[in-house]
């Protein structure tokens, strides 16, 4: 699906030569998503703004996808507050970024009926997360991130750092005139 069709129609923003691939996954409160232009988002990859189609949110658009940005199959963007993603981010498959989490603070009560906690989530532009990485509630990563297969991210973090492990940390980070170094900035 492309720009010109009815459906795009439907989304906060659908940019110039932007493409949902087919077969596409679960995609709904369209009018909260934004996407940008010359955005591919692969095939099976889920798109929402909260947890139904008619949900009414807070403020819109609720998920950004910046321009010149590549999805991976498979890849999931649960948005309840602010996703955003900058301009020419990649992805690996099955990547998971949500801006919500359940709670536990009461011990006698199921987690799935506790309330939950949302913060924002920002993905610095030119960034690219392997397959599998987990994104979670209020992480911010800096531009030109790498962030390595199967890491899961929580927190801030400086542009230009390699990230790795469950929880990620930084491996590695660039020092302008000297190039990379291993482990975080001092």
């Amino acid at each position: 699906m492309g720009p010109l069709d009815d459906y795009a129609k439907e989304f906060f923003y659908f940019g110039s030569g932007a493409a949902l691939l087919a077969p596409q996954g679960v995609i709904y409160n369209e009018r909260y998503l934004s996407i940008g232009d010359g955005t591919l988002i692969g095939p099976n990859v889920c798109l929402s703004a909260g947890i139904s189609p008619t949900q009414e949110m807070l403020s819109a658009p609720v998920v950004t996808i910046g321009r010149r940005c590549v999805i991976g199959r498979g890849s999931h963007f649960v948005g309840h507050w602010s996703i955003e993603l900058g301009d020419e981010i990649q992805t690996g498959p099955y990547v998971y970024v949500t801006d919500q989490n359940h709670t536990y603070d009461d011990p006698d009560a199921a987690i799935g009926w506790q309330p939950p906690r949302e913060a924002a989530v920002k993905i610095g532009a030119g960034s690219w997360l392997g397959a599998n990485v987990v994104i979670l509630p209020g992480t911010q990563l800096g531009r030109n991130t790498v962030v390595a297969a199967g890491a899961v991210v929580r927190g801030h973090f400086p542009d230009h750092v390699v990230l790795g492990g469950v929880p990620a940390r930084v491996l590695r980070h660039y020092v302008h005139g000297e190039g990379w170094k291993d482990g975080a900035p001092a």
